[in-house]
């Protein structure tokens, strides 16, 4: 999820598509909580890991 986040805002910036920049952007925070409370030993969802 930080990956494709990451990709969908570096095409948002070079091709001047707002949306995709938002939307990287949001998937790049989200990815980034998920992978800080799985490495915290947090269940999300009822699983230990997201991935």
């Amino acid at each position: 999820m930080i990956v494709l986040g990451l990709i969908l805002l570096i095409v948002g910036i070079v091709i001047h598509i707002p949306i995709l920049t938002t939307i990287g952007v949001i998937l790049l925070v989200v990815g980034a909580i998920l992978a800080i409370l799985g490495a915290a030993g947090r269940p999300i969802g009822g699983r230990s890991h997201y991935f």
